[in-house]
């Protein structure tokens, strides 16, 4: 229990009473949170299309998918963003990814991450809950096992998180994310499943070249581009 209160605590604003599990120790139920927050834009967006065109709803269901989590992983996408120009030392990077201030580039890959999902949800060719859980969840699994296979950079939320991280944790996080994957049926399943490795095995492979590892706002990018890249897939009559 402490490890679900820990996710949730993590995750979303929702007030949570009560001890609970690190980070890393509360990964284990982090795409099972996903889910549930996923699911929950789903049911918004179904109930605002009752009265609204379908672009607002989908913006509705959008906002209230960054209220819930605080924009937790669009700040990391953000950060990095600023961070990760070419030219700049790996000490410069890290600094800046310390930096609460958000640059140009930052901005630009939110209203990039903003409208591409805000896109996506109003055009999806799957149920909306089914579609919103399974891009939630998958996206936080990813997000683990980026975690669980690159070393940390830096001395920051990531190093604390990867250190209460296990093995067991990890697999089972997965199988989370592969069993909300497939919410919206096999063939979509395998696409999501698919773009997910790729997007894992590049997010290793670029960071640990940049930057020696992963940082905090690196996971959380990885979540977002995942998050994106998931919905977009739904979108897709070919995928389904």
């Amino acid at each position: 229990m402490k490890r679900l209160l820990g996710a949730v605590q993590f995750l979303t604003i929702l007030p949570v009473r009560g001890s609970t599990a690190a980070p890393g120790a509360s990964a284990v139920w982090f795409p099972l949170v996903g889910a549930a927050v996923g699911a929950s834009a789903g049911m918004v967006l179904l109930a605002a299309r009752q009265a609204l065109p379908p672009g607002v709803a989908a913006g509705l269901a959008l906002a209230w998918l960054i209220l819930i989590t605080g924009g937790l992983h669009e700040d990391g996408l953000a950060d990095v963003a600023d961070a990760l120009r070419a030219g700049r030392t790996r000490a410069r990077m890290l600094e800046i990814l310390k930096d609460s201030r958000i640059g140009a580039h930052g901005a630009l890959a939110l209203l990039l991450s903003v409208g591409l999902r805000w896109q996506a949800i109003s055009s999806l060719a799957v149920h909306p809950v089914a579609a919103l859980a399974a891009a939630a969840a998958l996206s936080r699994a990813a997000l683990i096992a980026v975690a669980f296979w690159t070393e940390p950079a830096g001395d920051g939320l990531g190093r604390g998180f990867r250190a209460s991280l296990t093995a067991p944790a990890t697999g089972f996080a997965f199988l989370q994310g592969v069993a909300a994957a497939m919410l919206c049926g096999p063939r979509a399943a395998a696409w999501l499943l698919a773009l997910a490795l790729v997007v894992a095995a590049a997010a290793r492979a670029y960071f640990t070249r940049r930057l020696g590892g992963v940082t905090g706002d690196c996971l959380g990018a990885v979540c977002q581009v995942c998050e994106t890249g998931f919905l977009l897939v739904l979108t897709c009559p070919y995928c389904i």
